[in-house]
C-alpha cells in the first residue's frame, strides 16, 4: 500500500543552494525558477474521500494528510519519489479537518468532528533502528476536552508536548500532554460564546497567539493573560503592549483585535464577515486571513487594518477577468492558505484555493511600509458624501462613523494553478522544495511543480471545470450523494470505477451547494450595526469557567 523508492530524485532547496551560497543569489535562484509559475503537477493517491487537511512538518520531509476517510497518511519526500502514502495512522471516527506537527516533528497532532484529539509518535518513522509495527500506526495519546467539532491545532513553536486547540464549542484549550487534563483543565481553557474557526501560534514569541471565530472577530493574544489562574487573566488574553526585539521585529505592538468590518460605499451597509482560517509568515511580521464571501486579507501584526486583499480580478498576465470568467471565491467551505518561499529564506508568497477549482499564488511585495502608505484612508463624512471613489467600494470600519481604510488591492495572482474538478480547500506551499500541494473534495493531493520532477507529473490540463446547470444526472447524483436513494453499486453503467469515477456523487453535492450559495451578497449575509469592535458575541460576553484551581501550563 505505501510508496516505493525507484524513479528520479525530487528537487531540494536545501541540497541545490547550500548555505554557502549567498542569500542574494539564493533567492534570485528560486524567483528565477517560479517566474514560470507551477504548470507540471500530479495526483498523489491514497485517500478515499474528501482530503480536508494537509500539513508539512519544518524539514519539509513529511507531509501528513487526513479527511472524510477518516485516515491520517504520511507522505515521506526524502523517498526518490512520491506517489502513494509511507506510513498511515488510525484513530480516527470522523472527518478530520486539521493536522499538525510539533516543534520538531516528534509528533503529529489530529482533531476531528467528534471532539478527538489524537498525538501519534512520529519516532518510529525517524529513528534508523526504530521497527513500524501495526502498533505505531496507532495514537500514543488521546485527548477528548472539546465538546464539539475542532477545527483548528497549533503548535507550540518550541516544545513538542505543547499545543493550541480551538472548536465550534467556542473554546481554545492550552494541552500540555505531560500533564492530567483532569488537574490543569479548567486554567488552561479560554471560553467564549461564539465558536471559534482557527487558532495559531506566532512563530517566533511562543507567548503569543492568534484567534478567529464565527463572528469575524480576530484577535491577537498573550497566553501568559488568556491561561492561568482568574486573578492573572486581563482582556481575555488580548494584546496590549509586545515588545519584539528578541524576533527582530522592531516594534510595539499596542492593538488586541484587528479591524475585519467592512462598509460598502454608497449605501451605507456594512458587514463583518466569518474568517474561517488564519496563518502567519516564517517570521511573524504578516497575517493573512481566508474570509467566507469576501477576499482573502492581508495584515500587518502591528496593524488593526489590512495593507492588502487578494481579488483575482485580473489574470497572471494582466489582463482584466472578463464578466462570466471564473475566479477567486469562497463561499461554502472552509479553506486553508499558506504562506511559502519555495526553499528560500523569505516567505513572499501566499496560496490558497478557491470554489472555482483552482488554486491562486500570490508574490506579495516584500515592503509592508510600502503597502501601508499606499493605503487609502476616507473620513466616515466623506464615505457617505461620496466625494471620491466609487459606488460599492469597500473600505474596513471599527464602526459606522470611523474612517474607512481602503487597503491595496492585489489583484494580479502570480500563477493560477489548474487540475481539479471541484473546490478547493487547502493549498500549502512545501518549506524546502518548489512545490505546492492541493487539496479539496476530490479524494486526491495534487503536487504542483516548475518542472516534471516525476513520471507522474505532467503538464497540468489547461480546462476548468464549469459547474453544470441542474439536470437529471446531476439531480441523481446528488440524491444518491446525500443518500436519500440508493447508490447502484459497482459495475452500473453509470460508475466509471476506481476513486475518481466515485468521486463524482461528491462533486454533484458540492456543485449544488455552489449553485445555492455561490455569488451571495456579503452585506445581506453578515449585516453588522455599525457599533463597533467588540459588540459581537465573542470576547465581549467572554464565558469563564466555574471550576478553576491552582496551577497552571506555563508557555
Amino acid at each position: 500500500m505505501y510508496g516505493g523508492r525507484s524513479g528520479p530524485r525530487l528537487w531540494n532547496a536545501v541540497e541545490s543552494y547550500s548555505t554557502a551560497v549567498p542569500t542574494v543569489l539564493r533567492r534570485r535562484a528560486i524567483d528565477d525558477l517560479m517566474a514560470g509559475g507551477l504548470p507540471y503537477s500530479g495526483k498523489l493517491l491514497g485517500h478515499t474521500s474528501c482530503v480536508n487537511s494537509l500539513a508539512i512538518s519544518k524539514d519539509g520531509r513529511w507531509l501528513a494528510s487526513a479527511g472524510d476517510d477518516p485516515n491520517v497518511y504520511l507522505w515521506d519526500f526524502n523517498q526518490e519519489i512520491v506517489s502513494k502514502p509511507s506510513w498511515g495512522f488510525v484513530g480516527p471516527r470522523a472527518n478530520v479537518f486539521t493536522l499538525a506537527f510539533s516543534a520538531s516533528g516528534l509528533y503529529l497532532y489530529s482533531g476531528d468532528t467528534r471532539a478527538d484529539i489524537f498525538q501519534y509518535d512520529m519516532s518510529h518513522l525517524t529513528s534508523p533502528t526504530a521497527s513500524r509495527t501495526r502498533h505505531s500506526r496507532a495514537p500514543s495519546a488521546s485527548d477528548s476536552q472539546h465538546d464539539e467539532s475542532i477545527r483548528a491545532i497549533s503548535c507550540h513553536p518550541v516544545q513538542d508536548h505543547i499545543f493550541l486547540s480551538a472548536a465550534e464549542d467556542g473554546r481554545v484549550i492550552l494541552h500540555d500532554m505531560r500533564t492530567d487534563a483532569r488537574h490543569s483543565g479548567a486554567q488552561g481553557l479560554l471560553q467564549q460564546i461564539a465558536p471559534f474557526s482557527s487558532v495559531q501560534y506566532h512563530p517566533t514569541m511562543s507567548q503569543i497567539f492568534a484567534t478567529s471565530d464565527s463572528q469575524g472577530e480576530v484577535w491577537l493574544r498573550d497566553a501568559r493573560m488568556a491561561f492561568g489562574p482568574l486573578a492573572g487573566r486581563h482582556r481575555n488574553g488580548g494584546v496590549h503592549k509586545v515588545r519584539t526585539a528578541d524576533c527582530g521585529l522592531q516594534a510595539i505592538y499596542t492593538q488586541a483585535q484587528y479591524v475585519t468590518t467592512i462598509a460598502e460605499r454608497g449605501g451605507g451597509r456594512m458587514a463583518r464577515p466569518e474568517a474561517s482560517s488564519l496563518a502567519f509568515d516564517m517570521d511573524g511580521r504578516r497575517l493573512a486571513l481566508t474570509i467566507l464571501h469576501h477576499h482573502s486579507t492581508l495584515y500587518a501584526i502591528d496593524d488593526s487594518y489590512p495593507i492588502a486583499t487578494f481579488s483575482g480580478r485580473h489574470n497572471p498576465d494582466g489582463s482584466p477577468v472578463l464578466p462570466g470568467e471564473p475566479t477567486w471565491s469562497n463561499s461554502c467551505t472552509m479553506k486553508h492558505g499558506s504562506f511559502g518561499g519555495f526553499g528560500s529564506d523569505r516567505e513572499t508568497y501566499y496560496a490558497h484555493g478557491s470554489d472555482d477549482f483552482q488554486t491562486y499564488l500570490w508574490n506579495i511585495p516584500d515592503d509592508t511600509a510600502a503597502l501601508r502608505d499606499r493605503r487609502v484612508v476616507v473620513e466616515a463624512d466623506d464615505w457617505y458624501a461620496q466625494t471620491h471613489g466609487s459606488p460599492g467600494e469597500v473600505g474596513y470600519a471599527q464602526s459606522s462613523l470611523s474612517p474607512r481604510y481602503i487597503p491595496v488591492e492585489l489583484s494580479v495572482p502570480h500563477a493560477r494553478l489548474r487540475g481539479h474538478d471541484s473546490i478547493v480547500n487547502s493549498a500549502l506551499i512545501h518549506p524546502t522544495r518548489p512545490y505546492l500541494l492541493t487539496a479539496g473534495i476530490e479524494r486526491f493531493i495534487r503536487l504542483h511543480s516548475p518542472h516534471a520532477c516525476a513520471p507522474y507529473v505532467t503538464r497540468t490540463p489547461p480546462d476548468v471545470r464549469a459547474v453544470p446547470a441542474s439536470d437529471p444526472d446531476s439531480r441523481m447524483l446528488l440524491l444518491r450523494a446525500m443518500g436519500i436513494i440508493d447508490d447502484p453499486g459497482p459495475g452500473h453503467e453509470e460508475d466509471e470505477g476506481g476513486p475518481e469515477g466515485d468521486d463524482r456523487q461528491t462533486i454533484a453535492l458540492f456543485d449544488q451547494i455552489l449553485r445555492a450559495e455561490g455569488g451571495r451578497d456579503v452585506f445581506a449575509l453578515r449585516a453588522f450595526g455599525g457599533g463597533g469592535v467588540g459588540d459581537s458575541d465573542s470576547d465581549a460576553e467572554m464565558a469563564d469557567s466555574d471550576q478553576r484551581s491552582d496551577g497552571g501550563i506555563e508557555a
